[in-house]
């Protein structure tokens, strides 16, 4: 799926959201392993990375082919600072409906709009692939992602309170949300 935009982030310069290309899979790889080590609220840790550079190219260029999910990038200057992605829960008829979704950006470019940005940007790709709901889940500490989630449109439609174990806080509650793409 291809995708381009460019926002203006609160800091009044701009930002490209695009979809990232196999060309990209080192600088998306080495955002990856950035992002997963600056904060707990994550699904993994920079150790547990499963691609090397070759199979993130090899991922990105079957997201860039595909017509149901997607693997953005938000390109600040000449680089990297944060992805989202969408992938489809599933082909079979009962759920070929749903998609889910994940972001993340450096820690140094938190505030900006950055996330939204691509939070909104996936909106649009999914409604694009006819998705009928996006879903996602949230640690329910990380406030600044759930209330941007929830200024959005998403709703809180379960919660699983050992949902994550940390390495460094113990049990982490995953609040689930949904967002109804109609």
């Amino acid at each position: 799926m291809k995708y381009k935009k460019t926002v203006f982030l609160k800091n009044g310069k701009k930002c490209l959201i695009r979809n990232a290309t196999g060309s990209d899979s080192e600088s998306v790889y080495n955002n990856f392993n950035l992002t997963h080590g600056q904060t707990d609220f994550l699904l993994s840790y920079p150790d547990e990375n499963s691609f090397d550079i070759e199979q993130e190219r090899e991922f990105l260029v079957r997201k860039e082919d595909s017509d149901r999910e997607i693997e953005l990038c938000a390109v600040f200057g000449d680089r990297i600072v944060g992805t989202a992605g969408i992938e489809e829960v599933g082909k079979k008829y009962k759920v070929r409906h749903r998609a889910e979704f994940g972001v993340s950006v450096e820690e140094d470019y938190w505030g900006l709009g950055i996330g939204r940005a691509l939070v909104m940007a996936g909106i649009e790709c999914a409604r694009q692939a006819e998705y009928l709901q996006l879903e996602l889940e949230v640690v329910r500490e990380n406030l600044r992602a759930f209330e941007l989630y929830r200024s959005i449109g998403f709703c809180e439609y379960g919660y699983n309170p050992k949902g994550f174990c940390s390495r460094n806080t113990g049990w982490q509650g995953l609040v689930l949300m949904r967002m109804e793409l109609l």
